[in-house]
């Protein structure tokens, strides 16, 4: 039994060096592969890379101007965006200002209309009544004449009478 041992220990042996061998065989052959393919892509992306740094290296100096000009305008651009906020501050205080001062002088303008309109109104109302009364007067006069033909004389005394009310009116 021991030699059925031996020869199975040995076959074994066999066996594991074969497959040893052969997996480092395969192995071998997949670095080759690997390497070819690095190799051809190497090819390929090198004059890419070699293109790209160029244009990097022709850009850089153009986007490290642009970035510093974009820089300058935004500066400016804040500058002027203060300024110009100053102006409109400055604007909108003076308009305030003019609004006040129109309102004043506005509501000064319609007060003095106002009491002007009630001056005049006050003014009128009495002229209507002192009118009023002289057109009743006058009216009253004229049936009296038609019904009685007054004489001249007595027409010049009730005129004097019509014009008195008038005068009494403005003491009113």
């Amino acid at each position: 039994m021991e030699n059925w041992v031996g020869v199975v220990i040995g076959i074994a042996l066999v066996v594991q060096v074969t497959v040893l061998t052969m997996l480092f065989i395969q192995t071998r052959q997949t670095m080759q592969q690997v390497q070819k393919s690095v190799a051809d892509l190497n090819n390929k992306i090198s004059p890419i890379l070699t293109r790209v740094q160029i244009l990097l290296d022709d850009t850089q100096p153009k986007i490290s101007t642009m970035v510093g000009d974009a820089a300058h305008i935004v500066y400016l651009a804040r500058g002027q965006a203060q300024k110009v906020d100053r102006v409109f501050t400055e604007a909108a205080d003076r308009l305030r200002g003019q609004l006040v001062r129109a309102d004043r002088i506005l509501t000064g303008t319609l007060e003095a209309v106002e009491e002007a309109g009630s001056q005049f109104k006050h003014s009128l109302r009495s002229g209507w009544i002192c009118c009023g009364r002289g057109v009743l007067l006058r009216g009253a006069m004229s049936r009296l004449s038609r019904k009685k033909n007054f004489s001249s004389k007595s027409q010049k005394n009730l005129t004097i009478k019509q014009n008195a009310p008038a005068k009494l009116a403005h003491f009113t």
